[in-house]
């Protein structure tokens, strides 16, 4: 290519990048756009490329520079799938790269496209002979801004499938990982000098920002291992270490601090105790200021690294005192052992496999028992239980209710770690074969005591509770003992101390429910049942008490700790309620006594509702989703409270609109309640209320849609449930709301995050079968103002929009070059009088047979939709159209 056809080529270049940023004409844009991805997959770019960055002064604009430096990047990183290999003179391009690094790395150049020439050249060293040293070489060459950034890409090439990242094989990886730790010495002398410098601003750099660069670039070095040969003793006490601790002191730095320090802590066992020396000076200095002030940020970042230091200190726990979790060795050991077991048992038979395990004269003392092979063979006997039920040969529990007896009477003094798996084990031996033993009436009590002896640590907590669901199912002759109602309800007001996981909270107050749900007795059962939800309403009530006197809320510690509590008490009264609706279904709890839980439950939601701790998004997350299981339960109970419970939803979103729990749980309450005619013009109301935020009115974009996917897919919910389960009159009422948000969902469904447009799609066909099923309804006298109506209006006035969008997230085009309507140019010539006419007969033909299937005796015969000759050529079509277009050929410049 000679000087001329490279002037124009590069004047080109230029014209396509400006009209692709800045044009507004959207053929342009697309035109612009498919031009560059050919010539980025051309020989030409190599070229051209470095053209532009070596360009004399002044410079080109800076989306040229940057779209340049992007391209060289792309072309290294995957130049195979461009049919070109890397250029001959691999050196010659790391020196035009070198010098664009050095000639844009401060003044007005923006930062941006000083780091995608430092990731091209990182590619470049990961694929060239010597990359790395080369590389190295020349850096002292480079100001320190440059250096700082190139070091800070560097490392990222070693991590596995880097994106866009193509053609490089682990070995190539693992070998360009090793050059870089051999220049690690360097780069922390490197680092540690550029720490020390405290006077102000530096290259065009202010302190902190040179700060936050020398943290972002230690993280990338630490990921890959840099302080991997450095003797403890020497880590420890290393300055940069000193540094990172005291950049969590300084606000604009405490996030890559905190990073760095938690990679640390998680890659070198000699930290994490070291660290715990710290720990005072960083609760009071920082902890505690954060929770004063509320600082989330903090809080979250000191919380993730103070679980990392746990963690790791637990290990050491395991190493000197015994086993207080189940290490991943064992674990994987296990799970390879699993298979093997079943062959065996199935080899002995189950009754021989069984005497196996329990034959060898074990020590039947208490004082004496040798617990680490007594819950080796509980495992055994645990994995195979599904050989054993199925041959039905119920074998002597005695052997196992002694030991049962044992554990279940330590008191918490003498439980310690190790025990803890003993107690894992013979909770999953007692969940399998839970009917069994709860056959016999003597067995319950001591099996009840265990699961709360089991439930109270970690380990054990998910065994336990699992076992104690099965015994209250398996046990339902028994369980209503006074003796056994009492231990249920004291495992249930043991989790009152938080120390539980969620989900183990829930396992236990489902199973306790079921036990108390089944109580023949009508009063005893109704007494039961409040008494399980008063112990988690104390729990919320705290949290409520705080609203009334402020002063409670001073105390930052015991604050969070009381909205913890709260969050778990609602998540109990949600599994409470869950659960009852199978009760309520069977016959088993009749209207008295969900009138009285929910004279209990539903004053204590709407002081939660009216309180300023709404804006927690846990607490509020929690009181939507017991609210939901509430309604789900109770159904037509909420008949009464239903305007007041849209009102509380409504009202707190307007509140808090990045609290999508809310929309979500108005859109369960209308599933549930919406069909009733008398609340049609509540749901029209809540259906303005919620429209109206601003935070809904700002989804007018694909790129906000992008942006709040959890509020995209929360308001189509809504939408949806709205569409289908309000009576005929809402619907007629809400036609502008109706087609706004129908609007809405076209331009979500183009969005580049998968949730929100799948959200958007399945509302908009949710849109269209509510149409047709209005049509078919009554096909003979659609009238003015009918449901069907409305909504084929809406279709008609946004039929353009709807196809043009939809196409357009079917094609997958980029954000960059979406428009209204598909350009008449991104068709082949003369396809455009092709299409048309096709389209049009065989949508007619789909749609004749979609109307055949859904009318007289072939609805029931016609299941599918479009099953028909007329709709399978209809997909087929699309189909083929799509993937001809996904990716139009364009002529490769010359």
């Amino acid at each position: 290519m000679d000087a001329a056809e490279a002037s124009e080529l590069q004047a080109r270049l230029a014209a396509a990048v400006h009209a692709l940023n800045d044009g507004a004409h959207p053929a342009a844009r697309l035109a612009a756009n498919q031009w560059l991805l050919a010539l980025q997959r051309s020989p030409q770019a190599w070229a051209v490329a470095t053209s532009v960055l070596a360009a004399p002064d002044p410079p080109p604009p800076a989306d040229l520079l940057f779209f340049a430096a992007q391209m060289l990047r792309r072309k290294i990183q995957s130049p195979a799938a461009d049919g070109a290999a890397l250029p001959s003179g691999a050196g010659q391009l790391l020196d035009a790269l070198l010098h664009a690094a050095r000639r844009f790395c401060g003044g007005s150049a923006p930062r941006q496209l000083l780091t995608q020439i430092c990731l091209a050249l990182s590619a470049l060293a990961l694929r060239a002979e010597g990359g790395v040293d080369g590389l190295f070489a020349r850096m002292p060459h480079l100001p320190s801004p440059a250096v700082l950034e190139l070091l800070t890409v560097l490392p990222e090439e070693a991590a596995q499938d880097h994106g866009g990242d193509t053609g490089v094989d682990a070995a190539v990886r693992c070998r360009y990982t090793r050059e870089l730790l051999a220049h690690a010495p360097a780069v922390l002398e490197f680092l540690h000098a550029q720490s020390e410098k405290a006077d102000g601003d530096q290259d065009g750099v202010p302190l902190q920002e040179r700060r936050r660069r020398i943290l972002r670039c230690l993280l990338s070095w630490v990921r890959v291992g840099c302080f991997s040969e450095m003797p403890a003793a020497v880590l420890v006490v290393h300055p940069l270490l000193t540094f990172t601790f005291n950049s969590l002191q300084v606000s604009f730095l405490f996030d890559v601090a905190v990073e760095v320090m938690t990679e640390l802590v998680s890659q070198h066992e000699e930290l994490p105790q070291a660290f715990l020396s710290k720990m005072p000076y960083i609760r009071e200095v920082l902890l505690l200021p954060a929770l004063a002030n509320r600082s989330e940020k903090i809080i979250a970042g000191l919380a993730c690294l103070m679980c990392e230091v746990g963690q790791a200190i637990d290990t050491e726990e395991h190493d000197t005192a015994g086993l207080s979790s189940i290490p991943d060795g064992l674990v994987q050991f296990r799970m390879n052992l699993e298979e093997l077991l079943v062959d065996i048992c199935l080899l002995l038979g189950a009754p021989a496999y069984v005497n196996k395990l329990f034959s060898g004269g074990w020590g039947l003392s208490s004082q004496s028992v040798p617990w680490k092979e007594v819950e080796v063979r509980m495992y055994a006997l645990s994995m195979v239980a599904d050989t054993i039920l199925q041959d039905e040969s119920p074998f002597d529990f005695s052997v196992i209710m002694h030991f049962v007896n044992i554990l279940s009477s330590r008191t918490p003094v003498e439980l310690n770690g190790s025990l803890f798996l003993v107690y894992k084990s013979f909770g999953d031996v007692i969940g399998s074969y839970s009917k069994w033993l709860s056959s016999s009436q003597s067995n319950i009590k001591p099996l009840l005591m265990f699961c709360a002896s089991g439930i109270s640590k970690s380990v054990s907590s998910n065994a336990c509770s699992l076992a104690l669901r099965k015994l209250c199912e398996d046990a339902s002759s028994f369980i209503h003992e006074p003796q056994n109602l009492e231990i249920l309800f004291w495992i249930s007001e043991g989790m009152d101390k938080g120390n539980l996981r969620l989900e183990d909270e829930e396992e236990i107050i489902s199973a306790i429910t079921h036990a108390l749900s089944s109580i023949r007795d009508r009063e005893l059962r109704k007494s039961s049942l409040t008494r399980l939800l008063c112990s988690s309403y104390a729990a919320v009530e705290m949290i409520i008490d705080i609203d009334r006197d402020q002063s409670l809320r001073q105390n930052s510690g015991s604050y969070t700790q009381t909205l913890d509590l709260a969050v778990r008490g609602l998540h109990r009264m949600s599994a409470l309620f869950g659960h009852l609706a199978t009760s309520i279904s069977s016959g088993l709890v009749d209207d008295d006594v969900i009138s009285v839980l929910l004279g209990i439950f539903w004053p204590l939601l709407e002081k939660l509702f009216q309180s300023s701790h709404m804006e927690n998004v846990s607490l509020s997350a929690a009181v939507c989703r017991s609210l939901s299981s509430a309604v789900h339960s109770c159904g037509y109970h909420f008949h009464v409270l239903l305007p007041k419970v849209l009102e509380c939803l409504s009202t707190n979103f307007l509140l808090f609109q990045r609290h999508d729990c809310f929309i979500r749980t108005a859109a369960n309450v209308i599933e549930e309640l919406g069909h009733k005619e008398e609340y049609g013009a509540l749901c029209v109301r809540t259906f303005e209320t919620l429209s109206s935020a601003s935070s809904i009115s700002a989804l007018a974009s694909s790129y906000t849609c992008d942006q709040e996917p959890d509020l995209v897919e929360a308001y189509t919910y809504f939408t949806s449930m709205f569409i289908r389960c309000c009576p005929k009159e809402a619907i007629i009422a809400s036609g502008p709301l109706l087609e706004l948000s129908f609007q809405k969902a076209a331009i979500c469904s183009t969005a580049m995050h998968r949730g929100a447009a799948l959200a958007a799609m399945s509302y908009m066909s949710c849109f269209l079968e509510v149409s047709i099923s209005a049509v078919l309804e009554s096909p003979d006298c659609i009238i003015e103002g009918s449901p069907a109506v409305v909504l084929i209006q809406i279709l008609s006035r946004c039929g353009e929009s709807i196809l043009s969008n939809v196409i357009y997230a079917l094609l997958g085009v980029s954000a960059m070059s979406r428009v209204k309507s598909l350009p008449s140019d991104y068709l082949k010539p003369g396809e455009a009088d092709m299409i048309v006419p096709l389209w049009l007969k065989v949508l007619e033909d789909a749609g004749s047979d979609y109307l055949h299937s859904r009318t007289g005796d072939n609805v029931t015969s016609h299941q599918g939709y479009m099953q028909g000759k007329g709709g399978r050529i209809l997909k087929r079509i699309v189909r083929d159209f799509v993937e001809s277009h996904r990716n139009v050929p364009t002529p490769c410049p010359s």
